[in-house]
């Protein structure tokens, strides 16, 4: 199995417990892309398991192209060869689907089946630009799904190439990204961003919670004068930290 992981699986639970917008207030810290338009989605997404959580895991790429009988008589063993590249791959594994279809929906590579069986191989969720199905069996396999709508068919549902760059609602996304995902939208970190993500996301929340967040809160009996004095200085606070940390002020 391929294992070029930079986190252990113990930063990875941590990385869970936070919000896809507190990695993103942590990677705009230590990133050197363009925090305007680099590593989130671009396109709006949905999730269609909230009540699951944020979900981490490392990229693994698949197009398929639902509208196109032939792909399977081009490549009958194509559905056993990604499946063994997927099971080759290092865990936790996030899929990451582009329908080629886009922006007609003509079927879904999820539904029962597909979820129950990229769970075996290690695999938590995916993200689709396409459309998923069969939800409620998705959420009972404890497979998460970010798409673009539902749908009730499968049509063509053959995978037509994996292991490959893939572009999904605006963003292109590399096999083997470490990718955070919730209901907000979708990361996805380079590797050398890796290693000190975790403890710029934690810093930069508990920054916040040091500075701007009880200014905010503390203004029972305050003039509007001292609320507005207080909000200035807590915001100066943040900014100071952030930048003796980081070489940068952040959002405040």
């Amino acid at each position: 199995m391929q294992n070029d992981k930079i986190l252990s699986h113990a930063e990875l639970l941590q990385l869970k417990r936070w919000n896809t917008p507190t990695i993103y207030n942590g990677w705009e810290q230590i990133t050197r892309r363009d925090r305007t338009r680099d590593a989130f989605n671009l396109e709006t997404t949905q999730d269609f398991m909230p009540e699951m959580g944020p979900m981490v895991g490392y990229a693994v790429t698949i197009q398929f192209e639902p509208s196109e009988p032939g792909h399977r008589e081009r490549n009958p063993k194509a559905a056993q060869e990604y499946r063994e590249y997927v099971s080759s791959q290092a865990g936790p594994k996030i899929v990451i689907v582009q329908d080629l279809d886009k922006p007609r929906t003509v079927g879904s590579f999820w539904g029962e089946v597909n979820a129950n069986t990229h769970r075996a191989l290690g695999c938590v969720g995916t993200i689709t630009d396409g459309a998923i199905r069969d939800v409620d069996e998705m959420k009972n396999a404890g497979f998460k799904a970010l798409a673009r709508r539902l749908c009730v068919g499968h049509a063509y549902s053959y995978p037509v190439k994996w292991n490959c760059p893939v572009e999904v609602f605006g963003q292109t996304i590399q096999p083997g990204q470490l990718i955070h995902a919730d209901k907000h939208g979708f990361m996805a970190i380079n590797k050398d961003e890796e290693a000190h993500l975790l403890e710029a996301a934690v810093f930069m929340d508990q920054n916040e919670c040091q500075t701007v967040i009880p200014a905010a809160r503390a203004i029972q009996g305050k003039t509007d004068k001292e609320i507005l004095e207080q909000l200035s200085e807590a915001s100066k606070n943040f900014g100071d930290a952030a930048a003796e940390k980081f070489s940068r002020r952040g959002e405040w």
